[in-house]
């Protein structure tokens, strides 16, 4: 049975090193606040938990993503046409320091914000990290790179992080999307986007890059639990599900089910 729904910064570090979060390691966390139930201190006890765990050697990244910033005609739902254009021409341009992170939960954003975090470039899928490596992990995210072999995620795998799962599904492990760039012959796509210029103006961008697609990314998950559950640690923190696993192997597992499946 899980914990008590009320939790603290403690209890909470408690549960990950019972989990297995290393010291000193590199984790990528992807989290849900709402999944612990009642926690003292709300995000802030999370991430300070967190650290309490990777120690002052460790390094946590958080994805930062900016969902917002795309084509307006991929929108879910779309807005009306006539507006496409206008869209285009007024969203702000990404700013690092201070465009926001979307969808991707309250603990992201208090990452993002935390004294001392650096974040990845991308104007969509950025990453944020706090710790020793967290500038050498963030370096040269190019917008045709979201997730393959010159992203921040490449860079965890060489790594050897960690996946960490908190109150999450694996609908949710952008570990899946690394092994998109791996399969031969993976079809393009165009994606657009608000950028800053140097000189502090905004602009429109295009550019090319692997369609992405997370739509099986449970299913894909639920075989790598049932194929290779020796290499992934379950547990609770709090009332939230947890699942701890390196990034190598959710990897390798993807690439050959995305090619059997898709």
């Amino acid at each position: 049975m899980p914990p008590a729904p009320f939790q603290t910064r403690q209890s909470i570090a408690a549960a990950l090193r019972a989990l297995g979060v290393p010291r000193g390691g590199v984790l990528l966390v992807h989290s849900s606040l709402s999944a612990f139930g009642w926690v003292s201190g709300g995000s802030v006890a999370v991430v300070q938990a967190l650290l309490d765990v990777l120690g002052p050697d460790g390094t946590l990244v958080v994805p930062s993503f900016t969902t917002p910033n795309r084509e307006p005609s991929r929108w879910d739902p779309p807005p009306p046409e006539s507006w496409w254009q206008e869209i285009r021409d007024s969203l702000p341009g990404f700013d690092p320091a201070i465009t926001p992170s979307s969808g991707v939960g309250v603990i992201t954003e208090q990452v993002r914000t935390w004294p001392g975090a650096i974040r990845s470039a991308h104007p969509q899928t950025s990453f944020a990290a706090l710790g020793p490596r967290a500038a050498e992990l963030m370096a040269d995210h190019r917008p045709d790179c979201h997730y393959g072999e010159d992203s921040p995620l490449a860079k965890l795998e060489r790594a050897g992080a960690r996946t960490l799962l908190l109150g999450v599904g694996f609908a949710r492990a952008t570990a899946f999307h690394l092994a998109e760039y791996r399969i031969p012959g993976a079809a393009p796509r165009t994606y657009g986007c608000a950028v800053l210029d140097p000189d502090g103006g905004r602009r429109w961008i295009e550019y090319q890059d692997v369609s992405l697609d997370d739509g099986d990314f449970a299913r894909l998950g639920a075989d790598f639990e049932r194929a290779a559950g020796h290499v992934i640690s379950k547990g609770f923190a709090g009332l939230a599900p947890c699942r701890l696993f390196p990034i190598t192997d959710a990897a390798a597992y993807a690439e050959k089910w995305l090619a059997e499946h898709r």
